[in-house]
């Protein structure tokens, strides 16, 4: 069985209470559960950790054993935490950015990516779906 880690950055904790038009009405217990339920169709063990705080994502990445891929949204961090992304290439595994709302058409800080060159792929604008593409995506990298 193969094990990926969905990690979610600062103030994705907040969704279902943040601005709906972006990210819509879902939870993010509500979208850990249906990727929980969709990575057992799939055979993947799937674990999920979130935190506001850069320090504390790189040391789940860091932490995490046996692991075969990442799933990440790292918020706000995307823009600038080559820190993260150190500990991302460190893992030695595929990753791939998702982001809840289209970023390429809100405000142009939120478009550059320092994740973007180095992962499996992004995706961007699919609301909480982009979570379980990404999951399928992956489970067909690791096959």
């Amino acid at each position: 069985m193969n094990h990926i880690l969905v990690i979610n950055g600062p103030n994705l904790n907040n969704l279902g209470k943040r601005d709906k038009s972006h990210y819509g009405n879902i939870t993010l217990d509500e979208i850990n559960a249906e990727l929980a339920t969709r990575g057992a169709e799939l055979s993947l063990d799937v674990q999920f950790f979130q935190s506001n705080h850069e320090g504390e994502l790189i040391d789940c990445i860091q932490r995490a054993s046996a692991l075969d891929g990442i799933i990440l949204n790292a918020g706000a961090l995307t823009q600038s935490s080559y820190a993260l992304l150190d500990a991302l290439l460190d893992a030695r595994v595929p990753f791939i950015e998702v982001h809840i709302s289209n970023i390429h058409g809100r405000e142009p800080f939120r478009r550059n990516s320092v994740f973007a060159p180095y992962a499996v792929g992004q995706i961007a604008g699919l609301g909480w779906h982009g979570y379980r593409y990404a999951l399928e995506h992956m489970a067909g990298i690791l096959k």
